[in-house]
């Protein structure tokens, strides 16, 4: 029955996490930065005609959906704990490890199908290049790995904090910081400041914007394997740190 459960907490997250006003966050606050920010910040670069900019920040805005999944389970663990949705179902025939493994996919689902969106408007607002299978077949391996590290860490966040105005506060910051200080909007330069420089280096969501571009845009290296290997590394002991915190966290919150 393991897999019958896991698959009705799936739906289950889904369906919670697909009315109107979810979707606008999920969805739509990255569309508009694709449309906004892209037709916008080219016009001020003068390229109007050329596409070059929405081709770079396409990508960016398709790794973004990592973090945006990612705070899918964050806000789920929280707000079931605090109305008692975790308990109720932890009486039933769910596990807490299945619990947890829903949230997990759910939170990939969701980034798979952001980044999907995301990939489907570049194609109607602009020409962009020819992408091959193997190259959205990589993309796609990326975000899922994304995906994972920021829904674990917002769980670690959900699972430690007990307070609604604070996990807010600290979701926003968390959303903020890693959004603008990484290669989703602009690559690094020489001109940043040394302390944003390396808050750039060390982000990583640059590296799951790096990797992403880089299979976009057929331009993938060595370094981009490195990133992507530390990438790797910090997801595992990221979600180490918070399966282990939300196994030790209270079913409700009091």
């Amino acid at each position: 029955m393991a897999l019958p459960n896991l698959l009705r907490l799936i739906y289950r997250n889904i369906r919670v996490n697909t009315d109107p006003g979810s979707l606008i966050i999920l969805v739509g606050l990255p569309a508009m930065y694709l449309v906004f920010f892209g037709f916008g910040f080219q016009s001020l670069a003068g390229g109007a005609g050329s596409g070059s900019y929405i081709d770079y920040l396409t990508p960016g805005i398709m790794s973004f959906q990592a973090v945006m999944a990612g705070t899918v389970g964050g806000s789920m663990l929280w707000a079931d704990r605090r109305y008692g949705m975790l308990a109720q179902l932890l009486v039933g025939p769910f596990t807490r490890l299945q619990y947890l493994l829903g949230i997990m996919f759910t939170s990939v689902l969701f980034a798979l199908g952001g980044a999907a969106v995301m990939m489907g408007m570049a194609l109607v607002l602009v020409q962009v290049p020819a992408i091959s299978a193997v190259a959205v077949l990589v993309m796609f391996a990326v975000i899922t790995l994304g995906a994972i590290f920021f829904g674990s860490l917002m769980l670690l966040i959900a699972a430690l904090v007990k307070s609604n105005n604070a996990y807010n506060s600290v979701q926003i910051l968390v959303i903020f910081v890693v959004n603008f200080a990484s290669t989703v909007f602009y690559p690094i330069s020489s001109s940043l400041p040394a302390a944003l420089r390396y808050l750039f280096l060390i982000n990583p969501l640059t590296y799951i914007a790096n990797a992403v571009r880089g299979a976009f845009t057929g331009t993938l290296t060595a370094s981009d394997g490195i990133q992507l290997a530390v990438l790797a590394a910090e997801t595992v002991v990221v979600l180490f740190l918070a399966t282990r915190a939300y196994l030790r966290s209270d079913v409700t919150l009091e």
